[in-house]
């Protein structure tokens, strides 16, 4: 696959209130050749680093996280979450990423307590059932919301968190492109009885 190549779409902060002369017409009439900066045919674009990219990504997913977490925690006084918010652009394709909003534990159907953590994406795709985290990337959908089992990778010498795929199957808990749905899905994993579960469900 070809390297990504990304450049600065703004517009320019003041454009020109009228079109120049055209340079050939000016060439006509006075013998000259316009050099000005005005009389070019297109801005020359300005080509952004991965750098730069990946930070430009950054600032719009921790904005999603925050604002998705403060949403979470407007619900109800009983149910808060903590805020841990982080982020990670993909490597070859820094306009894409994923942020981490929250995690917790929880006990539902079979499982007495699982812990699980809840991420938004820039982009959609499945939840991978290997090492990869994500397979089949897609942008058919511009923001997609999951949340997965989690426990710490025995095998990793930190203790590193890895997906429990013993919940489920795969350890995904929900997986949705509607921000509704995440919301809901989401108080649910922390609502802390069945009366408050069968309210959040009827929204």
């Amino acid at each position: 696959m070809a390297k990504l190549r990304y450049f600065d779409a703004k517009k320019p902060a003041e454009p020109e209130p009228e079109l120049p002369a055209a340079s050939h017409s000016e060439f006509l009439r006075t013998g000259r050749i316009t050099r000005d900066r005005a009389h070019w045919l297109a801005e020359e674009r300005r080509y952004l680093s991965y750098e730069e990219v990946a930070e430009r990504t950054a600032n719009k997913l921790r904005n999603a996280g925050e604002k998705t977490h403060d949403r979470l925690n407007s619900f109800h006084q009983s149910i808060r979450f903590p805020k841990l918010i982080f982020h990670h652009t993909l490597k070859d394709t820094p306009h894409l990423g994923y942020c981490h909003v929250t995690a917790a534990r929880t006990q539902f159907a079979q499982y007495e307590e699982v812990s699980w953590a809840f991420y938004i994406a820039n982009f959609f795709a499945r939840i991978g059932q290997n090492d990869n985290f994500f397979e089949n990337i897609s942008l058919k959908y511009s923001r997609m919301y999951f949340a997965v089992a989690i426990q710490p990778d025995q095998e990793s010498p930190e203790k590193k968190l890895t997906i429990n795929r013993e919940i489920r199957g795969n350890g995904v808990l929900f997986h949705t492109h509607d921000p509704q749905i995440a919301v809901r899905n989401v108080l649910l994993l922390g609502a802390r009885n069945e009366q408050l579960r069968d309210i959040i469900r009827q929204l």
